[in-house]
């Protein structure tokens, strides 16, 4: 059982929704990234979702846009992002770590040269937005090979037969973009994420994740009534944006914000 498997698996047994936050490796600098996610983990986060910095994503609004450029202007590669994992590893052997980037990076160093690295760095999963099931197949295998999970993301309108299709490619868990758009864009019907959660749910048997949009603990409530997991990341970086002048502070600002996510999940967790 992976890393991931075993975390959501230990959760549902104790009734809880996971927090997911993400962050862009080497925002705003190389120092931060390593105690970050110590903190974040320390404040109630499940998994840690890891951007890897990429000069032209696809799926990501201008907060992660600009964190993005934050952490290429370091010359921050996926070689420093794994060797990011391996730091946070020295002291957490346990807390899932998903990277989640864009194919090129992992084409230049080469599918099965990535996933050795990855699952050598203390890598569980990658999220890998702009490779569609149809076309993974090489990447699948390698991540297989090495025992990590590779998951997918779902959206608004995403068909039953797409949704399916996923349900066997997919591992780990399954992604839900819950507004149409990039990150942090949109308004969050939660009703409608309510019901398609539940149409995906009928389909995958897999954990179901829900972000894009969650950006305050009333709405991470509100979505862990209905999904395995909150994903937050814009909200997440735009407090690491205002505070890129005195990085010193991240750590605990950002461990404070997802205290008050985390309690907030946990009280809808154990309500009606």
């Amino acid at each position: 059982m992976s890393r991931i498997a075993a975390r959501f698996e230990q959760l549902r047994g104790q009734g809880r929704t996971a927090l997911i936050p993400f962050v862009t490796a080497g925002d705003p600098s190389r120092a931060v990234t390593v105690p970050l996610m110590h903190a974040m983990v320390a404040a109630g986060a499940d998994l840690i979702e890891l951007g890897v910095p990429f000069s032209d994503p696809i799926a990501d609004g201008p907060v992660i846009q600009r964190a993005t450029e934050r952490a290429l202007a370091q010359g921050v590669s996926l070689g420093d992002v794994l060797e990011m994992v391996r730091g946070f590893r020295v002291q957490d052997r346990d807390t899932p770590v998903v990277l989640m980037g864009y194919l090129n990076p992992i084409e230049v160093m080469g599918y099965e040269a990535f996933a050795g690295a990855a699952r050598e760095a203390g890598v569980d999963g990658a999220l890998v937005v702009d490779v569609p099931p149809e076309e993974g197949h090489g990447l699948v295998e390698a991540l297989r090979a090495e025992g990590l999970d590779l998951v997918y993301l779902l959206a608004p309108t995403s068909t039953e037969q797409r949704i399916s299709l996923i349900g066997e490619v997919a591992s780990g868990f399954v992604y839900y973009v819950s507004v149409k758009g990039v990150t942090g864009a949109g308004h969050l019907d939660l009703d409608s994420v309510a019901e398609k959660v539940a149409a995906i749910k009928a389909r995958i048997s897999l954990p179901v994740g829900v972000g894009f949009g969650i950006s305050n603990a009333e709405t991470a409530a509100r979505v862990a009534q209905c999904a395995d997991a909150v994903i937050v990341g814009s909200a997440i970086v735009g407090r690491i944006e205002a505070l890129a002048q005195t990085p010193e502070r991240i750590p605990s600002v950002i461990g404070g914000f997802l205290a008050e996510l985390r309690a907030a999940i946990d009280q809808a967790d154990c309500g009606p």
